[in-house]
């Protein structure tokens, strides 16, 4: 991973909110993890917690995936917000920045 600044990230994940809706159904996102701490390395990922419409299915997931991957140019861990494990939980909503 090219060094990203925080902010272009979160700056380029906002301009695909409204796109990220309307094609892969995507409610809200926010990002969690080593980038979100600026902590990253050139191995890092972009792990993005993600809520989802009732009505998504996997094609929506994997189609969120690829495009958030295709628009920042990183890999990204997408995680829906449903399978998020309770003991995850509590550190990942307080490190988490939402879009």
């Amino acid at each position: 991973m090219v060094q990203v600044n925080r902010r272009e990230i979160v700056d380029t994940l906002g301009s695909l909110r409204q796109e990220l809706a309307a094609r892969f159904k995507v409610t809200s996102i926010g990002m969690f993890g080593s980038v979100a701490r600026n902590e990253q390395s050139s191995t890092s990922d972009v792990d993005l917690l993600v809520e989802f419409e009732e009505s998504a299915d996997l094609f929506d997931f994997v189609g969120a995936a690829q495009y958030i991957e295709e628009a920042l140019g990183f890999k990204v861990d997408l995680v829906p917000a449903r399978a998020l494990r309770a003991e995850l939980k509590a550190p990942v909503e307080q490190e988490l920045i939402r879009i």
